[in-house]
């Protein structure tokens, strides 16, 4: 196992609020997979990307049972030492690429700092012409066909799709084991998504690198990914093996998003789309007890009360009323 999560929970602390916004989340990954963490907007998905890799702000409190990384608990780590594996070992793309790199140097220069030294040959002199082979080897592998414009080209001047592959890029240039890619095709037309997706799958099967593809894109999910996690409001609700979810939700709110999507739903022509009513709560009104509870088709009074997980036929799920099981 790469990655082993267990009961994390963030917490927001200002003077005025003290919240749970991720609520005992769990979420393992297989080395060599590509796991999908999906969700709507506001269910938490980029905050525990954050938390993993230590980058939110003073205000957030992260607790976890454990946060395994190849067997060592990144919580009870010096944070030199947890640095040292994060920058080492996980990379990570973010929506809008062009609003992530820098506007005032070009992206050769961008993606050449990503670059160990290490990874260079030759001595002192040829380096630097060395490390511009790297950074044109880098811009083919990502799929950017016009690689000698790209490189003296500044961001500004490229696509949000090849400013995307730049940031991809830059990410595999320490040839991390782990690629987190959050929301990495939104608002992208249909070709540059489909383009970004099998870059990324090619990544994946090419060079045995594990990626978490955080959206909110379920069919995208359903197509790329081998296993996926569910999040609402923070919490967990079912993960597994993407064919097993597909074809046997044990979740209502699983249930609820596939049949949403008609491709996944197999919903006739002019049939209703299945929807839930109203909307994931704000942090300032979390309800008891299970998230969903308000919306949930299924609630009934237990529901005030967290509901454990279960693991049962092949995944994971979190429900005091679940459905498609047999009695």
């Amino acid at each position: 196992m790469l990655l082993d999560v267990r009961n994390l929970t963030v917490t927001l602390k200002t003077e005025s609020l003290q919240v749970d916004a991720i609520d005992r989340m769990s979420l393992s990954l297989r080395a060599g997979s590509i796991h999908g963490l999906v969700g709507e907007t506001g269910s938490g998905k980029s905050l525990f990307a954050r938390a993993l890799t230590g980058t939110l702000s003073d205000k957030w409190h992260v607790r976890a049972d454990r946060m395994f990384w190849q067997g060592e608990d990144l919580l009870r780590l010096s944070d030199e030492r947890r640095n040292q594996i994060i920058s080492r070992d996980i990379a990570m793309i973010f929506q809008e690429p062009s609003q992530c790199l820098d506007p005032t140097r070009t992206v050769g220069e961008q993606v050449s700092e990503a670059i160990p030294n290490k990874d260079l040959s030759g001595g002192f002199f040829s380096r630097g012409s060395r490390r511009k082979e790297r950074v044109i080897e880098l811009l083919k592998r990502v799929g950017v066909k016009r690689y000698e414009q790209c490189f003296s080209s500044y961001p500004h001047e490229l696509s949000e799709g090849l400013c995307q592959k730049v940031m991809i890029a830059i990410a595999v240039a320490r040839r991390p084991k782990l690629l987190i890619a959050d929301e990495p095709t939104d608002a992208m037309e249909s070709a540059t998504k489909i383009q970004i997706l099998r870059l990324l799958q090619k990544l994946n099967q090419s060079k045995d690198m594990t990626v978490l593809l955080i959206t909110h894109d379920l069919e995208a999910v359903s197509q790329y990914a081998d296993e996926m996690t569910i999040l609402y409001s923070g919490q967990s609700v079912e993960s597994g093996s993407v064919k097993e979810l597909l074809k046997n939700p044990f979740h209502p709110y699983t249930d609820i998003l596939f049949k949403s999507i008609p491709k996944l739903g197999k919903l006739e022509a002019k049939t209703r789309l299945n929807t839930l009513p109203g909307s994931v709560p704000p942090l300032q009104h979390l309800p008891t007890g299970c998230r969903l509870g308000p919306r949930c088709p299924n609630a009934q009074k237990e529901c005030v009360v967290t509901p454990k997980s279960v693991k049962t036929k092949g995944h994971i799920f979190s429900c005091h009323y679940p459905i498609n099981q047999s009695k």
